[in-house]
């Protein structure tokens, strides 16, 4: 009996080391980050494509031009909005104190007015009977023009006061959608804190930033291709509208804006977008010769290949076995393997594996 007790409380022991030994290892899921080039034609229609961001051409940021605490608060995130609706009210407790003090103002130089032009009559009168100096009635008629401009401009001020109330709140200039949302109810603002982004535009555009080896090549009324990775299979056709002559500090890169020709209603701001340039001669001799970078080109036991990139819900890579002719100033000639517009890594290839999942960069 107590051989058999020793037995079970030995194999208790060991059934708990093998349980507590066992520990459930939860890889996480590493997503390569690689950059790529779009094949081309070698010396005839060169493209190169790059990452910009859709957008409506105007965008208003929403601000108030006075401070205080935000008391009524009607704005959300993709609220369709009114030109002239009102979206948020401010306390106003300055700017309606300003305006009494104003109202005060007025009622006392309008009093001093009054009592000034009565004092002017009758000096007047006694004037004309020779009953006072011309002095006295000359200083009469000083103390009722600086009166009289006084209430002037105590009125004046009782308007600019009321103006000042209007600033309180907040309206809409156009009508669009709320893009963003920067504040809450019962928050202090003050006067051009953004408040809110407004997409008042009809059109879509592009936005994107070019390096300056390429910006000299790209002008305005260009055409270009876009697509958006979100939304597979569609293509779409754009045209260079805006060109900066001046580089964005921010980025170090040339910004450009590109209208949308053909947009539809699945497009949405903020949207991710590659744009393809076609920077070709200006002949019309075809020429059937597709290159690729030389750091785009590896080498295997079965030859040289290529990492094809595949677009969709989730984007990877496929090994490609290729022929490469000779090597230009572009890049090596490929005989065999690719066509024009597909998609290739260009960077990393001793560490890709075929059907990995990357996102491009």
């Amino acid at each position: 009996m107590k051989y058999l007790i020793q037995l079970f409380t030995y194999s208790f022991f060991i059934l708990a080391y093998i349980s507590c030994g066992k520990e459930i290892k939860q890889e996480k899921k590493l997503v390569r980050p690689v950059l790529y080039k779009t094949v081309g034609y070698f010396g005839g229609d060169k493209t190169q494509s790059f990452s910009g961001t859709s957008r409506t051409d105007k965008i208003i940021k929403l601000s108030f031009r006075s401070s205080g605490i935000i008391t009524k608060f009607n704005i959300k995130i993709g609220q369709r909005v009114r030109k002239g609706q009102q979206l948020a009210t401010l306390d106003n407790v300055q700017a309606r104190l300003n305006y009494q003090s104003a109202l005060s103002s007025l009622n006392s130089a309008e009093s001093s007015m009054n009592t000034a032009k009565l004092s002017l009559d009758r000096t007047k009168t006694l004037f004309e009977k020779g009953s006072v100096a011309l002095s006295n009635y000359e200083s009469a008629k000083n103390q009722y023009t600086s009166a009289k401009n006084s209430y002037n401009s105590a009125k004046q001020s009782v308007e600019l006061q009321k103006e000042q109330i209007k600033f309180g709140y907040l309206i809409a200039p156009e009508n669009g959608i709320i893009a963003s949302v920067n504040a809450e109810i019962d928050e202090n603002v003050s006067p051009g804190q953004t408040i809110a982004t407004l997409n008042a535009g009809t059109d879509m555009e592009i936005s994107l930033g070019l390096p300056e080896n390429i910006i000299n090549l790209v002008k305005e009324n260009m055409q270009v291709d876009i697509s958006f990775s979100s939304l597979e299979g569609n293509n779409f056709n754009g045209k260079v509208t805006e060109v900066s002559p001046a580089v964005d500090a921010n980025t170090a890169t040339y910004p450009v804006r590109i209208a949308l020709l053909n947009a539809t209603n699945e497009i949405k701001s903020g949207m991710a977008a590659n744009v393809t340039f076609h920077f070709g001669n200006d002949t019309k001799e075809e020429i059937k010769e597709l290159v690729v970078p030389a750091n785009a080109v590896g080498e295997d036991s079965k030859g040289n290949f290529v990492f094809l990139i595949n677009e969709g819900d989730k984007s990877t890579v496929t090994k490609q076995q290729v022929t490469i002719g000779e090597l230009t100033s572009d890049g090596f000639i490929i005989k065999s393997g690719l066509t024009a517009g597909q998609k290739i890594a260009t960077a990393g290839l001793q560490t890709l594996l075929d059907g990995q999942e990357i996102k491009l960069q």
